[in-house]
């Protein structure tokens, strides 16, 4: 015995649903309430956004400046938005942008100069504080399409297809920028464990 095709269609229907969660920004973006789902945004991904922007800027300034144009941006496009990836993808492709202009049209050629301190304590903090900016700088080496893959992958925590989503590329294409981006990153920086 057969199932007639309306209930194969209502189980199929049932099975997607229960395989995709409903995003709630996309569904907020769908029926128009576009400042909801702003609202949502910031709450839901403030947080990654500002790690997004404070690793590929280095300034926790221009970070804020960055999510604020993200959100700003992402709700300009809302009326395009395509729902083809997460909300999260789609807002870490978008701070991605921001960033790369950031970077575009930032005076360079301030360095500050830190000295050593003599507390124990201090002395840790500022070593770490160098191993992260050996990193950054390891990091300004890459080209930027290395650096973004990994900067969404380890700091944004995104997966390899959201990856893809924000860059605009499958899901073979960004596992293959983040294998090449670590081998890249451990060229240049040798002396650092990279996992």
């Amino acid at each position: 015995m057969t199932a007639t095709p309306h209930v194969a269609d209502e189980m199929l229907a049932h099975a997607y649903v229960e395989d995709s969660p409903v995003d709630p920004i996309g569904a907020l973006i769908r029926e128009g309430r576009h400042r909801d789902a702003l609202v949502t945004c910031a709450r839901d991904h403030g947080e990654i956004l500002g790690r997004l922007c404070i690793a590929l800027l280095g300034s926790q300034a221009d970070a804020d400046e960055a999510v604020q144009e993200t959100l700003l941006r992402a709700h300009r496009g809302m009326a395009g938005f395509r729902g083809e990836g997460s909300a999260k993808a789609w807002l870490c492709g978008i701070a991605r942008h921001v960033c790369a202009h950031v970077l575009e049209t930032r005076r360079r050629g301030r360095e500050l100069l830190e000295v050593v301190p003599v507390d124990v304590e201090a002395r840790d903090d500022f070593a770490e504080r160098q191993r992260a900016r050996a990193i950054r700088e390891a990091m300004s080496k890459l080209k930027p399409s290395e650096r973004d893959v990994l900067v969404l992958r380890y700091v944004a925590d995104l997966s390899h297809r959201e990856i893809g989503v924000a860059c605009g590329v499958d899901e073979a294409t960004a596992r293959k920028r983040i294998s090449r981006a670590l081998s890249r990153l451990r060229e240049i920086l040798p002396s650092e464990e990279i996992e």
